[in-house]
């Protein structure tokens, strides 16, 4: 008896892998080719197999320990002929050429031999055949990457299948023309079967045949899952193919296509839209990354997109240096993505993660992902998988879950279900008082319901009233009219407002915090970003104006109006709505004398303005009248005391009734 080290195998170009699980232990008896452990890539899940038949001595690792090619997992002790001959195999010298032949002749028992190529013209016809799937038989046909007519080089992929622990390509042993498709997606294959004909160019001698074989055969029999050679983009011209996906759209997902503002042939500038989308808050554009002319659109209108989706291709122009630097990348970023028929369109609207489990269809999973969703108790029929042939990966099950909660901590279950455990509202048929007509709500509509009532079931309100002299400031405002003509700005009271409201943040900052519950803790804000509520015609919107203490009135006069006009043109960003300390609403333009607005968390306050009218106010000898306008602050209860809230409109009125205290 002999002791050898059991070491692991080429991972196929992968430089570390994880061990999820441990087939043997010490003292079990195992046959060559058994799984000794399973490890996981970044793509797929293999088990390595034992180097010989023989007792396992020792395992030196544990589940969870990273490891990668040439390293020691165990110790197995093998008879003397055995070891030797393992040792022969971990160890080969420079094969002779008479055990080269053997080799061949070897591999001929195992394989059924290829049919003599019929020399003429200088090309022959050979039969591609299914190489050694690692013992795996009737593998599925996942995808099939080439058709008829189609040049190809050697090592290109031909057909991906899945076997029961990986998902991988079978790559071509030959450079030549395909000729005839001999499989089709859904077949079972096994080692030995056909799967295509192809026309191989260039004459060679009997010689020259056996060693292309032999090479071929290698490459096959080595070949793990997901080590084949991806097709790469040829960059000719100076020019250069790039997929266009979708960018960081600040956690929105699953966005509706409202109009493709390009099509197949249209030359694109950089920056130019490429499709206009509608998020639960703005209607915003995608702008291309490059120049040059589009050649596919892969979207259609009221499909439903999320970052990373697939947008369009494209011609990109640019020199050699840069022609070629994308085609090294286009693989990389291509990799985990299933290359699609000619004129089979991608819909992302198809591949968005569904709000109701899939009925049918076959998910496609590695073990050690299975293993993880099912930890997890994640359904996987409601995953997007982003391997190929939607494949799901681990990071898929990870993303997955941390969405769904993010989406329970952000309080996004519909208004109609209730809150907090109250029951919902049972609504009666009014068809039987008259006639009705219903209709759907927009998502502005469905997104401000659920906000409203998210922030009012979990947020102590209330409201301190008061009310702010600004006659004096009214009359400055107007006097500024002729100055904001040429500027091309109107000087509004808002301005003011944002103002006066800054220089209250920074004097009581306890109104610039965010509470966080789970964790005990007060978030206290170093910046003072307030945004405005604005009416549109497509329901509320709340544009943020950033660094109001920085900037002066009239910078905030025109600052205001541009994004007014972004609100109700829905052409606000993500971005654009996101990052308030504080926000201001105002009815003034409408009318009213009072009203509670619903504080927006996780901010701590808001401020509503009503319409201002001449009042009498007592100077202490008569009465004056003076321009008020009445302020209503609701604040959280929870951050905000009483007292503090009563100062911070005081402070308020007296900078509004005079400006000059800002300078101060």
């Amino acid at each position: 008896m002999s002791e050898q080290e059991i070491k692991v195998p080429d991972l196929g170009g992968a430089d570390e892998v994880e061990i999820i699980e441990i087939a043997v232990s010490a003292g079990d008896t195992v046959e060559e080719e058994d799984p000794i452990l399973t490890v996981e890539s970044d793509k797929a899940s293999v088990d390595l197999p034992s180097p010989m038949a023989g007792k396992i001595t020792k395992i030196t690792v544990s589940v969870g320990d990273s490891v990668k090619e040439g390293d020691v997992v165990g110790l197995i002790d093998a008879d003397g002929a055995a070891a030797d001959e393992t040792s022969d195999d971990d160890t080969p010298d420079e094969p002779s050429e008479d055990a080269s032949e053997d080799t061949t002749e070897d591999k001929a028992d195992d394989k059924p031999a290829k049919p003599a190529a019929s020399t003429a013209g200088g090309s022959r016809t050979e039969t591609v055949t299914v190489p050694d799937l690692d013992g795996a038989e009737d593998v599925p046909v996942l995808e099939i990457n080439v058709k008829e007519g189609d040049d190809v080089a050697e090592d290109d992929p031909l057909v991906t299948v899945e076997s029961d622990k990986a998902t991988f390509e079978i790559p071509s042993p030959f450079a030549g023309k395909v000729g005839k498709l001999l499989v089709k997606e859904g077949d079972k294959l096994s080692a030995g079967d056909k799967l295509l004909e192809m026309t191989v160019s260039g004459g060679e001698s009997d010689g020259e045949e056996k060693e292309a074989s032999a090479k071929a055969s290698e490459a096959s029999a080595e070949s793990s899952p997901e080590s084949a050679p991806k097709p790469q983009k040829k960059a000719s011209g100076g020019s250069r193919k790039e997929t266009v996906k979708v960018p960081n759209m600040d956690g929105a997902e699953g966005v509706p296509v409202l109009e493709i503002n390009v099509s197949a042939g249209d030359e694109v500038a950089e920056e130019d839209p490429l499709v206009t989308v509608e998020s639960d808050k703005a209607t915003f554009e995608i702008p291309s990354p490059y120049a040059g002319k589009v050649d596919k659109v892969l979207v259609s209108e009221g499909d439903k997109l999320s970052e990373g989706d697939n947008l369009l291709e494209m011609t990109v122009a640019g020199d050699g240096e840069a022609a070629d630097k994308g085609a090294d990348e286009a693989p990389a970023a291509e990799e985990n993505k299933p290359s699609r028929a000619e004129g089979e369109q991608a819909s992302p609207a198809a591949e968005s993660v569904s709000d109701e489990p899939k009925t049918s269809g076959k998910v496609h999973a590695g073990p050690a992902v299975r293993k993880l969703a099912r930890e997890l108790g994640v359904d996987m029929a409601r995953i997007r998988g982003s391997g190929p042939k939607s494949r799901i990966l681990k990071d898929d099950v990870q993303a997955y879950v941390k969405g769904e909660l993010q989406k329970t901590q952000e309080g996004s279950a519909p208004a109609a279900a209730g809150g907090a455990g109250i029951p919902g509202v049972k609504l009666p048929d009014f068809s039987q008082f008259g006639d009705i007509e219903r209709e759907s709500m927009s998502r502005i509509q469905v997104a401000t319901a659920n906000n409203m009532q998210r922030n009012w079931l979990n947020v102590p309100h209330v409201t301190q009233h008061d009310a702010a002299d600004i006659t004096d400031m009214e009359a400055f405002r107007k006097s500024l009219k002729a100055e904001g003509e040429k500027r091309g700005v109107k000087m509004t009271p808002l301005a003011f407002l944002l103002k006066a409201s800054a220089h209250a943040l920074l004097e009581l900052p306890q109104f610039n915090v965010s509470l966080d519950m789970e964790r005990r803790e007060v978030i206290r804000k170093r910046y003072i970003h307030i945004g405005i509520a604005v009416d549109t015609p497509n329901g509320l919107m709340v544009p943020v104006i950033r660094d109001v203490d920085k900037k002066g009135l009239w910078e905030l006069a025109e600052e205001a109006s541009e994004m007014a006009a972004k609100a109700r043109d829905k052409k606000l960003k993500p971005n654009e709505m996101q990052g308030g300390c504080f926000s201001i609403t105002s009815l003034g333009g409408i009318g009213g004398t009072a009203f509670t607005p619903i504080v927006s968390t996780p901010e701590v306050a808001i401020l509503g303005v009503s319409r201002a009218s001449m009042q009498p106010v007592w100077d202490g000898g008569a009465f004056q009248p003076r321009l008020m306008m009445p302020l209503s602050l609701s604040y959280d209860h929870r951050a905000v005391n009483g007292a503090d809230a009563a100062r911070f409109t005081t402070l308020l009125g007296q900078v509004l009734g005079d400006v000059r205290r800002l300078l101060l």
